[in-house]
């Protein structure tokens, strides 16, 4: 048989022998299959902006000249590395790449790490010949847009130390026959998916894990017990999932646990005793499930936390004194329970704790006086426990707290005067009996960013100090006495780029009118997102300038005596989501524009002299929006008539 071959071919062969002659130990040429399978991926992707594969040709030695690739000394790919995300010394570069995952890189058969993370579009299932990667100890192919399941070739991956997979819209059930295998796993990190099942049981077997995060995806069923069983676990995050069940009492044996993070689930039961043995603990996040019980007197045994966070969930009993052994706790929010008694004094012993919000539950009697000893205390909110404190303690004056809340605790009389000189930015006193004048000294809370002092009785004008507030954001003054004119509140000063107000809602008082036709050009208002005046004897007309309110999204001017039309301007505020304008006097047509703003959700203006045809519109609003304006027509409401 006669063998014939072509120049080309013989070229190629030529140049192979001399790269081969005159290659250095380490620099040998890349093997063939390694080189075809890489050149394979490189095809299947459609976009590369940043040409991170551009160094890789067919001409060139891949071991030596392709970007992110490393050969061992005989010459095989062991390194492939290509994120989108990549940090250096002095920079940070974020690129991306369209295509998909190529099956032949199933072929670079000596490849240990494989990092193509970070490139946000490839897409496509991950290819089933990856299991064949028997080398492999690292994938990274987190923050993509992969789909489908995981194919159950992996469990092939026996060396996989760490395997990130999050943040790309992969489905199905985490596969029992995979996970029992990757013993050698040390992180697995599979947040932010679709993946749907429970937690197989087999996790129990992958003893060497430090870090198993499945956040953020679909997960149901409860915690297996077998997760006792990994001793070195430092990181466990199942939170934002449907899981169910009960805590199980084996969690108590991961004695190197670091953060535990449950929250956002359905979990039931109770918090169990054996909590305690979470000897490093410093991080615990079990809100927003539905667990009951007391909180078991052993927690005060986690020395080094300093995060516990219990909120909205149905906790009931006292507060156990062995909380006070916590020193090194800096946050404690235990919100949205049920939890009855009184505070312990012992949370005075908690020396760091910054944050204490025991907020919604059932707490009573006396605020114990040794909470003043907390000297790095920054947020006290107690709001809606029924503390019947008829005065805030004096003792409180002590304090150098920078928010404090106090929402119907069932506080009495008027503001206490040491409030003048306190330091305090965020001040929540709504929903109490206080009474009297705002006082003169408002002023002198200079650091003040929200101020509400809602559902009370104070009954006089806001004085002309709160000009002063030039760091004030957010005022509630709903539901009170108010008088006097909203030119004091509109016209205070601020302190560029703060001191912008965000939220005013002044409704249900007795502030005099008009509303200044200027509002929209002050620069306390430059940036206010919601506006609510609503019930108040304004008289006047709708400023046209309302419309120059670039972050306007709420405006509310319900009873207000206006008269008037509503201006088209109003349609320049293009972020408006709601329009009230009910239980007026105005007249005229309703503005196309304005009904038919982009994002408009709610608009109701019953109860005017509203006029003429309601014009087309995208958004749908119920008759009741347009009823009592005698002259209005068309959808929603019946058809004009023709004349």
């Amino acid at each position: 048989m006669k063998i014939t071959v072509c120049s080309k071919t013989l070229s190629f062969l030529f140049i192979l022998f001399l790269a081969a002659f005159f290659s250095t130990p380490g620099s040998e040429a890349c093997h063939a299959i390694d080189k075809a399978a890489l050149l394979d991926f490189k095809h299947k992707i459609t976009s590369d902006p940043s040409n991170l594969l551009k160094s890789w040709t067919s001409t060139s030695n891949c071991c030596t000249t392709w970007e992110g690739v490393a050969c061992d000394s005989s010459g095989r790919v062991v390194n492939v590395s290509r994120p989108g995300l990549n940090s250096g010394d002095d920079f940070i570069t974020d690129t991306s790449m369209s295509g998909t995952l190529s099956p032949s890189l199933g072929n670079v058969s000596f490849l240990r790490f494989l990092d193509l993370s970070n490139l946000k579009e490839l897409m496509g299932p991950l290819p089933p010949e990856l299991g064949k990667l028997s080398h492999l100890t690292h994938l990274f192919l987190d923050a993509n847009k992969l789909n489908g399941s995981i194919p159950t070739t992996f469990r092939h991956l026996v060396r996989l130390q760490k395997l990130y997979l999050d943040g790309n819209y992969l489905s199905g059930i985490l596969p029992s026959i995979v996970i029992e295998t990757l013993t050698s796993l040390s992180e697995l990190g599979l947040s932010g998916n679709q993946f749907s099942g429970s937690v197989p049981s087999s996790i129990g077997k992958l003893v060497l894990l430090t870090k198993l995060d499945v956040h953020g995806n679909r997960i149901s069923g409860s915690i297996p017990p077998g997760i006792g069983k990994l001793k070195s676990l430092k990181y466990l995050d199942l939170s934002d999932n449907g899981i169910t069940g009960s805590l199980p009492s084996s969690l108590g044996g991961l004695s190197e646990l670091v953060l535990l993070y449950l929250n956002h689930n359905q979990i039931t039961g109770s918090i169990p005793s054996s909590i305690s043995g979470l000897s490093s603990l410093q991080f615990c996040r079990l809100s927003e499930n539905r667990i009951t019980g007391g909180l078991p007197a052993s927690i005060g045994k986690l020395s080094k936390i300093q995060r516990l966070i219990l909120e909205n969930n149905k906790l009931t009993g006292k507060l156990p004194s062995t909380i006070g052994h916590l020193t090194s706790l800096t946050e404690i929010f235990f919100s949205n329970n049920h939890f009855s008694g009184k505070i312990p004094s012992s949370i005075g012993n908690i020396q760091n704790l910054q944050t204490l919000d025991l907020s919604k539950n059932l707490i009573s009697g006396e605020i114990p006086r040794q909470i003043a000893n907390l000297r790095q205390l920054q947020t006290l909110d107690l709001s809606f426990n029924p503390l019947e404190l008829e005065s805030i303690p004096t003792w409180f004056a002590k304090m150098n707290l920078f928010k404090l809340m106090l929402a119907k605790t069932g506080i009495a009389g008027e503001l206490p005067s040491w409030l003048a000189s306190s330091p305090i930015a965020v001040l929540d006193l709504s929903s109490n009996a206080l009474t009297g004048k705002l006082p003169h000294w408002i002023g002198n809370m200079t650091n003040l960013s929200l101020l509400n002092l809602s559902n009370n009785g104070f009954h006089s004008a806001v004085p002309v100090e709160f000009k002063n507030l030039s760091l004030l954001m957010d005022l509630d003054l709903r539901s009170n006495n108010f008088t006097g004119h909203l030119k004091t509140i509109l016209t205070k000063s601020v302190q560029d780029p703060l001191g912008r107000f965000n939220s005013i809602d002044l409704s249900s008082n007795m502030f005099m009118g008009p509303i200044d036709q200027n509002i929209g050009e002050k620069p306390s208002t430059a940036s206010i997102q919601s506006l609510i005046l609503s019930h108040n004897p304004l008289g006047g007309s709708i400023p046209k300038s309302l419309g120059k309110l670039r972050e306007l999204e709420v405006v509310e001017l319900v009873g207000n005596g206006l008269s008037g039309k509503i201006p088209v301007e109003l349609s320049d505020a293009k972020k408006l989501q709601t329009i009230k304008l009910s239980q007026n006097k105005l007249s005229g047509g309703i503005p196309d524009k304005v009904l038919n703003l982009d994002e408009l959700q709610q608009f109701d203006v019953s109860q005017n002299r509203l006029s003429g045809r309601i014009p087309p519109h995208k958004a749908q609003f119920p008759p009741s929006a347009f009823m009592d304006n005698p002259g209005l027509c068309g959808a929603p409401l019946p058809p004009c008539k023709h004349s």
